[in-house]
């Protein structure tokens, strides 16, 4: 789990709920018709807007959110190292054994054109097609919760105006002015809510996971094009470090 994340949430939710615990108490602020205008009208339209196969996924992407998938950089640059070292002392062909046994899936299907032969312009168009496609694809799926964040706004003022043409109506009789007055302040309420807390910072963290795979694999292209190439493992490892902070450039060879 990304505890950021989680921290993130969890304050998120423990200073809104004791602001409002502390003045008039939570139960003032549920509404039933506030949450079928926000919530209800701005889910809605998200099913006009996007595909049903992402929305039907829209749960594995708050998954994503909070755990990610880590990669460990350092780690995958000393098994790139090790793989030079290797196809330069007994040539490219000895790494087939290692290509089975890869858990990473993109480095395992670059090992494996590299082996089979393929020309290196091919390789690397091929894998940065993959990269650019998954990419397009996450930062879509973070576009769900942008639309979310706008939707919910704009939701929000609608049920303002609903609850103020509903006041006006009824100025003659006191008893409807509370209720509609409550759906008109309260529908903002909630659409500032799902904006702030859920739509925009999920949507920035999902383009921030799928940065971190475009990052691990743009390393792995260079590396199996030089690995390809026969290049020094030392130049190698100093090339993969550069995608590193300085901080955490530690070499092997040292």
């Amino acid at each position: 789990m990304d505890l950021g994340t989680i921290i993130g949430l969890f304050l998120v939710t423990l200073l809104m709920v004791g602001a409002m615990a502390l003045g008039v108490g939570v139960q003032v602020y549920i509404d039933f018709p506030s949450v079928l205008i926000t919530i209800g009208g701005s889910i809605s339209a998200l099913l006009i807007a996007f595909k049903l196969e992402q929305m039907k996924n829209i749960f594995k992407y708050v998954g994503i959110a909070f755990k990610p998938h880590q990669y460990n950089i350092p780690v995958l640059i000393k098994t790139i190292v090790e793989y030079a070292i290797k196809a330069r002392r007994d040539g490219i062909l000895s790494l087939e054994q290692n290509v089975n046994q890869e858990e990473n899936d993109f480095l395992r299907k670059g090992l494996s054109m590299a082996v089979d032969g393929s020309e290196p312009d091919s390789i690397r168009e091929l894998l940065e097609i993959d990269m650019e496609q998954s990419l397009a694809r996450h930062n879509g799926n973070a576009d769900i919760f942008d639309t979310w964040a706008a939707l919910a706004g704009s939701y929000g003022m609608l049920g303002t105006l609903i609850g103020l043409v509903a006041m006006l109506v009824n100025m003659s009789d006191p008893s409807s002015i509370g209720p509609a007055m409550a759906v008109a302040l309260i529908t903002t309420l909630y659409g500032s809510l799902i904006g702030n807390t859920i739509g925009t910072p999920i949507a920035n963290i999902l383009r921030i996971r799928a940065q971190d795979e475009a990052l691990m694999k743009l390393l792995v292209i260079e590396g199996i094009i030089s690995i390809q190439a026969g290049d020094n493992p030392r130049v190698l490892e100093t090339k993969l470090l550069s995608f590193l902070p300085p901080s955490k450039r530690i070499s092997q060879f040292d």
